[in-house]
């Protein structure tokens, strides 16, 4: 049986580069950051079901910064 090769990685190599990010950057960083893209990709789907043509929630304009004197 031949081995599993991704994009020219061997599953040693993807093992090896994990642990080196998880040294590198830590759980915690490494959750927060794979949370965050969970919610973009949530968010992304969302909107994309959203269609304003079907009379649905017109998208909202962003708030104003005005700037202090």
């Amino acid at each position: 049986m031949q081995p599993v090769m991704t994009a020219g990685l061997s599953v040693e190599h993807i093992l090896l580069l994990g642990a080196i990010l998880l040294v590198l950057f830590g759980g915690k960083k490494i959750g927060e950051v794979g949370k965050g893209l969970g919610e973009g990709i949530r968010n992304f789907k969302t909107a994309m079901k959203d269609d304003p043509s079907k009379g649905g929630n017109p998208p909202k304009e962003p708030d104003k910064i005005e700037a202090k004197q």
